[in-house]
């Protein structure tokens, strides 16, 4: 299905606002931290590929189509090294440090909550 599944108006969204503040409560905002939390993932994940392949950056101006078959073969070839040479790759260690750290901090917020 073609469109866009936009988290709910008037509910906390972004991350630091969960981080600080009292626990995630309610369906919809449990659907707004779910949200955010993937959004970051994939924010994350094109800016390691973006540092990995130059084209990415520098989309020159190719139809939406082909952009699309830019990023489809990027990922590819990237998972494919991951799974064939190994999965220490710097510079995915270094975002999931960062995410590490921050859902230890969510996930003790929620214990002791």
């Amino acid at each position: 299905m073609k469109g866009y599944l936009g988290p709910y108006r008037g509910q906390r969204y972004h991350l630091p606002n969960f981080r600080r503040g009292r626990p995630v409560s309610g369906k919809e905002e449990i659907f707004n931290h779910s949200h955010s939390s993937l959004r970051s993932v994939i924010e994350r994940t094109f800016s390691v590929l973006k540092k990995k392949w130059a084209i990415l950056r520098d989309m020159p101006s190719y139809s939406f189509e082909r952009q699309t078959m830019i990023v489809v073969a990027t990922m590819t070839i990237h998972n494919f090294i991951r799974k064939h040479v190994g999965r220490n790759d710097a510079d995915f260690m270094e975002y999931e440090d960062i995410n590490w750290a921050y859902e230890n901090t969510i996930d003790s917020k929620n214990v002791h909550s």
